[in-house]
Formats: C-alpha cells, sequence, structure tokens
C-alpha cells in the first residue's frame, strides 16, 4: 500500500504535466490557464452545494434515529471531489467532476461493500485478536466484590422525599 501511494503521488503530477502539455498546444496557453481557474470556481460552488445538502441530509437521518452510511459516504466523495477540483489539473478536475455525479458514488459505495465483505469487515466494528495482546476472552484476573444496593426506596419519608438507605432519619 506504500508503494502504491508513492507511486500514485508521482504518476499523478507527472500525467498531469503531460496533459497541460497537450491541452495548452491545442488551444493555448491562456484558455488552458483559464480552464483550470474555471474549474475551480465550479468545484467550489459544487461543493457547497452537494456538501449543503447531504450534511441535512445526515442531520435528518441522525433526527430519525438511523446511521447515514451511505449520506456519509457521499459526504465523503463530494469533499474528495472538491479537493480534486480544487487541485490545479485536468485529470484531477474529470475524477474529482465524477465524484459529484450520485451514480457513480452509488457505483463505488457498491464495489467498497463488496470489497468489504469479500475481507468479512462489512458492517461490523470488529477486533482481530493480535499476537501481543495478552489477554483472550476468559483470561485474567477475577475481581470478586460486594455491592450495596442505592437506589431510592419507593417509601417516603414524613417530608415526602425519598432518601437513600445512609440518609433516612431513625
Amino acid at each position: 500500500m506504500p508503494f502504491l501511494l508513492f507511486l500514485l503521488i508521482l504518476a499523478v503530477p507527472a500525467l498531469e504535466i503531460a496533459v497541460f502539455i497537450q491541452v495548452g498546444d491545442l488551444i493555448g496557453v491562456i484558455p488552458t490557464l483559464l480552464g483550470i481557474v474555471v474549474t475551480a470556481v465550479i468545484g467550489a460552488a459544487l461543493l457547497r452545494h452537494q456538501g449543503l445538502q447531504t450534511l441535512r441530509r445526515v442531520q435528518e437521518s441522525l433526527d430519525r434515529g438511523e446511521l447515514p452510511v451511505a449520506d456519509l459516504f457521499d459526504g465523503l466523495c463530494i469533499a474528495l471531489a472538491g479537493a480534486l477540483l480544487l487541485t490545479p489539473g485536468f485529470v484531477t478536475d474529470a475524477i474529482g467532476l465524477s465524484l459529484f455525479l450520485p451514480p457513480v458514488r452509488r457505483i463505488l459505495m457498491a464495489m467498497l461493500g463488496r470489497h468489504l465483505a469479500a475481507r468479512g469487515g462489512a458492517g461490523e466494528f470488529t477486533r482481530r485478536p493480535t499476537s501481543s495482546s495478552p489477554l483472550t476472552p476468559g483470561e485474567g484476573p477475577t475481581i470478586d466484590g460486594e455491592y450495596t444496593d442505592v437506589t431510592p426506596s419507593e417509601r417516603k419519608d414524613a417530608d415526602g422525599r425519598g432518601r437513600l438507605p445512609h440518609q433516612r432519619r431513625r
């Protein structure tokens, strides 16, 4: 994974430079620079509009007591799309614009769901046992103790208040 990230960090700028050169030769330097600025402005506007809509949907889901997994994934994709559109380059702009499209996000979410299901981690928050863990379930010290019930009594005192056992008048 670190090698893939390293390769991506090297490949994306090189690809963007190559595309800049090709587009600059095709339409000229000034239109190329204007295209970069225009896509950044469009990206900021889309980020604001769709981001606020997604935030509202997340709040509504939470108010209903539902876990807004799809909306949170949409929010993550929209934030990534905004970052890609603010990054100068036509390749990152194309990827960013595609992430603003709900059908693309649905496809990505389905792919991620299948990937997580194949790995056995879909829909669960689990901790896999490691060899560095000193205890396994059922092992370890047993703590013996006593307790006293300190819940207020159903019976009321003369003043009408329930009192804890150590607070009762005798």
